[in-house]
C-alpha cells in the first residue's frame, strides 16, 4: 500500500476525520464528551485541518491523521459556542472547565502533538510510523528540538509504536473521578517523542 502524507483535510472529510478521532479517543473522553452522537457532532465541527497531517492511500482515502498544537491553535479546537450548539449552555460550561484541565502547556523547543489515530482497517501497515515521521519533519521545520505526545494506558499498541520510534516517558497523569484511564506523556529528541494518557514521554537524540 502506498501512503502519502499531506497537510489538512477538506470540509467533506470532516465527518470521516471526526469518526476516526472519536474511535481513538472516546475511551478517554466519553464521560465528558459523550454520548457518541454528540461527541461525533462536536468534533466534526471542532477539528481544525490547519493543525493536521493526513495519511492517504493511492485512491486518496484518509487512512489516519496526526494533529499538533502551536500558539496559534491545535487540531482539537472548538469554541464555547460550538460546545453550546451540541450540549446546550449548561453542558458547555462544565465541559469547558474540564477540557481546560486537559490542555497541554506549550514548552519552548517542544513540539506538542495533539492526537494521532489510524483507521482500524489500516493498522499494522506503516501508517502510524509514516505519520510520526511527518510530525518529526514538521517539528524540525518549525525549529523544535523535541516532540511530545500523550497515550492512554489502555492503548498498548500505540505505546509500542511510540517506543519503537524512540519515544520515552516523561510523566504520567493519574485519572480523576471522571476518567478511569491514565495518560502517559512521552517525548523524543527530534528523531522522535511520545506520551501516553497520564504519562509523558520524549524521544532521545537530536532532530535529523
Amino acid at each position: 500500500m502506498t501512503i502519502a502524507i499531506s497537510s489538512g483535510f477538506a470540509d467533506h472529510e470532516r465527518l470521516h476525520a471526526a469518526a476516526l478521532f472519536w474511535q481513538a479517543f472516546s475511551p478517554k473522553l466519553y464521560k465528558v464528551m459523550g454520548p457518541d452522537e454528540k461527541g461525533l457532532a462536536f468534533f466534526e465541527i471542532a477539528l481544525n485541518p490547519n493543525f493536521a497531517l493526513v495519511a492517504r492511500d493511492e485512491t486518496g482515502r484518509m487512512l489516519g491523521l496526526a494533529g499538533f498544537k502551536t500558539r496559534d491553535g491545535g487540531l482539537a479546537g472548538g469554541s464555547m459556542s460550538d460546545l453550546a450548539g451540541t450540549y446546550g449552555w449548561f453542558g458547555a460550561v462544565w465541559r469547558a472547565c474540564i477540557l481546560s484541565l486537559l490542555e497541554r502547556e506549550l514548552k519552548p523547543g517542544v513540539f506538542q502533538m495533539d492526537g494521532i489515530f489510524v483507521a482500524a482497517d489500516a493498522r499494522g501497515k506503516g501508517v502510524g510510523t509514516a505519520l510520526l515521521n511527518a510530525i518529526k519533519q514538521e517539528a524540525r521545520g518549525q525549529g523544535m528540538s523535541e516532540v511530545q505526545l500523550d497515550v492512554i494506558d489502555t492503548n498498548p499498541r500505540a505505546r509500542a509504536l511510540y517506543e519503537r520510534e524512540g519515544f520515552r516517558p516523561v510523566g504520567e497523569e493519574k485519572p480523576g473521578r471522571s476518567n478511569t484511564s491514565s495518560a502517559l506523556a512521552a517525548r523524543q529528541r527530534c528523531p522522535g517523542l511520545w506520551k501516553r494518557p497520564s504519562r509523558r514521554f520524549r524521544p532521545h537524540g537530536p532532530a535529523t
